[in-house]
């Protein structure tokens, strides 16, 4: 017997709290995650990233970006979907979890880092869809910096590149490994620049802005590999998510059939 809800918000006797029935869509996930595994996934771990991280500068500030989570949490639910074993490593963002997805919550890159670096290990496709921070402040703080200058410098270090340390495993430890780029110009050409300097076995990018991408429900976008492309028009973060996985499955699959013909030979 499974129990799922109550539902929170408002009530039809004009309270607000626990007490309602959950949204049908979220019920019908309960209910998907329930049943046995199947789809080209089934079987298969996948293991992803999503969300912001925050860099710490003293106890009441942080360094972060504008990402959502929405469209890594969208592509959790879509490998769900597919059948996989899903576990997401996620910053801090108020997307709620997917039903039947393994949820490890994370602040900053080296948090991220760490938690990936302990679930990698038998994975077969890892997705970095997180907006990780690329520098964060070298000498944090533990009491709060009061306002004491009319100016401030926050000397910065790099983090470590997380898709690029899974990306650089060998061998059986090595899963299949597909990053996201978000550039405001030049996208085709940055996304491959990252996907052939990382070693990557796929990319999707797209164009981010003032007003694009950033907390919004819909995108496009472009995903490359070595010898190929394929454009994923704009849609629903939701429908981008599926069509992505979708296509994630059948390029896994095509290296698997490559590496079985090579041994074989």
């Amino acid at each position: 017997m499974h129990v799922w809800g109550p539902g929170e918000g408002d009530q039809a006797c004009g309270e607000v709290g626990a007490g309602r029935m959950l949204e049908p869509l979220q019920l019908a996930g309960f209910i998907a995650g329930t049943l046995a595994p199947s789809g080209p996934l089934a079987g298969k771990r996948v293991l992803l990233t999503a969300g912001p991280t925050r860099e710490r500068i003293d106890p009441v500030r942080f360094i972060s970006n504008r990402s959502s989570g929405k469209m890594g949490f969208a592509v959790a639910a879509a490998a769900r979907e597919l059948g996989a074993e899903v576990t997401m490593v996620a910053g801090p963002c108020s997307c709620a979890t997917p039903p039947g997805v393994k949820r490890i919550e994370v602040e900053s890159a080296a948090d991220m880092l760490e938690a990936v670096m302990k679930q990698v290990d038998g994975v077969d496709i890892f997705i970095a869809t997180a907006a990780v921070a690329d520098y964060r402040p070298a000498n944090p703080v533990e009491s709060k910096i009061k306002k004491t200058s009319e100016s401030m410098d926050i000397k910065m270090e790099r983090t470590v590149d997380i898709l690029a340390t899974v990306a650089a495993r060998v061998g059986a430890q090595r899963p299949f490994v597909v990053g996201f780029a978000a550039e405001t110009d030049s996208v085709e050409q940055y996304a491959r620049q990252k996907l052939l300097k990382k070693n990557l076995d796929m990319i999707a990018a797209n164009e981010v802005g003032h007003d694009k991408v950033f907390e919004k429900d819909d995108n496009a976008l472009l995903v490359l590999w070595r010898d190929g492309r394929r454009e994923l028009p704009h849609a629903s973060k939701v429908t981008l998510a599926r069509d992505l996985v979708a296509l994630i499955a059948e390029r896994y699959a095509e290296r698997k059939s490559v590496r079985l013909a090579s041994i074989t030979a």
